[in-house]
């Protein structure tokens, strides 16, 4: 199975996203399963994993919902709030769900730096840890070196970090997030997604070549049975279509044996998510 491990839906309101500000009138509108359906089978995409877009547990019960409506969902990545008293109770309720995978905070925009080492958020990691679940790291090149103290304070829980901690492709700047994406990738447990590349390059002016480099440094530092295809869609619309990223990808991948190719378009993520 091909597997998109990196999406989005929404209703849009002005409030609950207002992070889309007016330059993004390209996104400024619902996203619901019917649009990404059409997407995907054009693209040749079997399944995807629906990840949050909003810190609320309303958007993770309605992703959830989603899901067990549309069978090409296979998979959600939630919101709960990890550093309160009543995670696990929140974790238990979403876990009996089996199409809940994991849980996402929005670690990058945090003001304190180093929120992902506060001991009450680290107290619900450890309880994602003992369900079965996974968690999604979020967060800029900046942050890496906080999120290797953190991964390493769980050893047995399986992360998967987000659009490759977003490299400053734009700025063309490309060292330390080089250096500590190979550390970070030295821990066995931790698994990335290739997205959200060409929302982090020019939008208007990026090019193939630029993100295929970022590729190549995620493929020396993880190797393809820990990488795995994502779109971040519809995010990933202020700069290219789905169908272009999907064509991108599968050019970057054409060197690879099949068996490679197979991991990073599906195979890794039904392994990280169990799928």
């Amino acid at each position: 199975m091909t597997i998109d491990a990196h999406q989005h839906f929404w209703r849009y309101n002005a409030a609950d996203f207002d992070w889309i500000g007016e330059p993004m009138q390209a996104i400024r509108r619902d996203f619901l399963p019917g649009d990404l359906q059409r997407e995907i089978a054009a693209a040749g995409v079997d399944g995807v994993v629906s990840v949050q877009a909003r810190q609320t547990l309303e958007e993770t019960r309605w992703l959830l919902e989603l899901a067990g409506q549309h069978d090409f969902i296979k998979g959600v990545v939630g919101w709960v709030e990890l550093a309160s008293s009543r995670v696990r109770a929140d974790l238990e309720r979403f876990a009996a769900d089996q199409k809940f995978k994991g849980a996402r905070h929005v670690v990058q925009d945090e003001p304190d730096e180093h929120f992902i080492l506060r001991d009450d958020f680290n107290r619900g990691v450890a309880a994602l840890g003992d369900l079965g679940l996974r968690y999604d790291i979020l967060i800029f090149e900046r942050h890496l070196p906080q999120a290797i103290e953190f991964v390493d304070r769980h050893p047995g829980q399986v992360f998967i970090l987000d659009h490759l901690a977003k490299p400053k492709i734009k700025a063309n700047e490309f060292s330390p997030w080089r250096e500590n994406l190979r550390e970070l990738a030295r821990r066995p447990h931790v698994y990335c997604k290739l997205s959200g590349l060409v929302t982090e390059a020019d939008h208007a002016a990026w090019t193939e070549a630029a993100l295929h480099a970022c590729c190549d440094v995620a493929l020396e530092a993880f190797g393809p049975r820990r990488l795995m295809f994502g779109s971040d869609w519809p995010v990933c619309l202020l700069a290219c279509g789905y169908a272009r990223w999907r064509r991108l990808v599968a050019a970057w991948i054409q060197p690879l044996s099949p068996d490679e190719q197979a991991r990073i378009l599906g195979g890794t993520a039904i392994e990280a998510y169990r799928l």
